[in-house]
């Protein structure tokens, strides 16, 4: 197993490189500049700023140095936050992105597996119609749709929960966030266990674990769960990394100091080195994600085999 990590990472490399190099030249590409907002400067002013920030050198070597920086762990100074790095702004925002991402993908699956098994266990009666039937709806409304919904219902009409604000991390402000976030996930989870779930409940073996005198129960979660639970563990990877990507909207409709918001300041501002920054980060994040559910789906199927 370590010699298939290791490999992984090697091969993240050039993936991490391509990312690299395209978000680089698509920022650079785009009209406009990190100084073109300010007001007016006097020639000399603007050429020593150019200067700073490295902005009068040839796009080859910007890229060279700026390459040359990240293999040494530093984003570079942001161009809108004066005198902050993007590393530091990352440290701010990515523990309010985890933290909010981290409970909304646990209540997407605290609450998504048993709905999906249980409409699995009474395919085509009532429960089964009525959960998928929210399901679905839950994926087809957008995130910017439900948040400002529940904030109108929760905050506003019912005066339960604050509308916004990060408070510290306080629950109460958490809660709309969180669940905003996780009914998306909640859906996906709940339609994906039941379509597998009804897939393995109706392999051989099951009806020979039935014949034998097994109880439905055990039947279901000693010899069905498992392997139903597969295609739920791919999903997770790619959705680990969604609950951080998608909460920019969530984080934009609550007023938190995430990531996301950093990142949408800065593509309006050209600021390229948080832009950059928050990009690499993505892009390690899914790298990482996909690889850590390629290892839990080698542990929960005894009969995957690691190349």
């Amino acid at each position: 197993m370590l010699h298939y990590i290791a490999r992984r990472i090697l091969y993240a490399i050039p993936t991490l490189l391509v990312i690299i190099t395209l978000a680089f030249a698509l920022l650079h590409a785009a009209p406009g500049g990190p100084f073109d907002a300010d007001k007016a400067l006097l020639p000399e002013i603007r050429a020593s700023i150019d200067a700073a920030y490295h902005l009068d050198e040839s796009l080859p070597r910007q890229y060279l140095r700026y390459l040359g920086s990240v293999l040494h762990g530093d984003f570079g100074p942001s161009f809108q936050y004066r005198d902050t790095s993007v590393n530091t702004l990352i440290a701010q925002g990515l523990p309010i992105d985890l933290t909010v991402g981290g409970l909304a993908l646990l209540l997407a699956l605290l609450v998504g597996m048993p709905l999906g098994m249980l409409a699995a266990l009474k395919r085509d009666g009532l429960w089964d119609r009525v959960s998928m039937g929210l399901a679905m709806l839950g994926i087809s409304v957008p995130v910017y749709v439900t948040a400002p919904l529940l904030v109108l219902l929760f905050a506003v009409t019912l005066r339960w929960l604050p509308a916004g604000d990060w408070g510290e991390g306080a629950w109460r402000n958490l809660v709309l966030p969180v669940l905003a976030l996780s009914l998306p996930y909640i859906a996906c989870i709940a339609r994906i266990l039941r379509t597998s779930l009804i897939e393995v409940l109706q392999a051989p073996y099951i009806r020979t674990a039935r014949a034998k005198g097994l109880s439905w129960r055990v039947v279901v979660l000693r010899h069905a769960l498992k392997p139903a639970l597969l295609p739920l563990v791919s999903f997770l990877g790619p959705a680990a990394v969604g609950v951080l990507t998608g909460s920019i909207v969530i984080e934009t409709t609550f007023g938190l100091p995430g990531i996301g918001r950093f990142f949408v300041d800065g593509a309006f501002n050209r600021d390229y080195t948080l832009v950059m920054g928050v990009t690499i980060l993505y892009g390690g994040l899914i790298v990482l994600a996909n690889l850590v559910a390629d290892l839990c789906y080698a542990l929960v199927d005894p009969r995957v085999r690691l190349p």
